[in-house]
């Protein structure tokens, strides 16, 4: 199958895909006599874990460990387990901050009047870079 097929059948876009490739992520596809590129079916397997681990959000490197150790059928699953769990720290850590940030916004826009008068502490909060509460 040709790159479109692959890009509609992986949900990926084309470009994404000849990314992937150029990363190493995806093994460099079979080409036809004028150059164009062909998918086999274990490549569209690969497509697919590609972009559930991205849609999970393991970066690239990442996405290249659990490659590595979905190919290696001898490999342990702890070790599967452990980038997993590290994953989930890294989330738990930006979940953190995120609803930090979410807080801190919330608080300084229920003092914001939102009248015509030009007092905004959104502003001042901005302006002062966040150091002085």
């Amino acid at each position: 199958m040709n790159i479109g097929q692959a890009a509609r059948h992986s949900g990926l876009s084309a470009k994404m895909i000849r990314y992937y490739e150029s990363i190493g992520l995806l093994k460099p596809a079979l080409r036809t006599d004028s150059g164009y590129r062909l998918y086999q079916e274990d490549d569209l397997h690969t497509l697919a874990f590609i972009k559930r681990s991205r849609d999970l959000g393991f970066s690239l490197e990442e996405v290249a460990q659990l490659l590595t150790l979905w190919q290696d059928r001898g490999r342990a699953s702890a070790d599967v387990k452990a980038l997993a769990h590290r994953h989930i720290d890294d989330l738990n850590r930006r979940i953190a901050e995120l609803t930090g940030l979410r807080d801190t916004l919330q608080t300084l826009a229920s003092h914001c009047q939102g009248n015509d008068r030009p007092d905004c502490p959104i502003l001042a909060d901005l302006a002062s870079g966040g150091c002085c509460h």
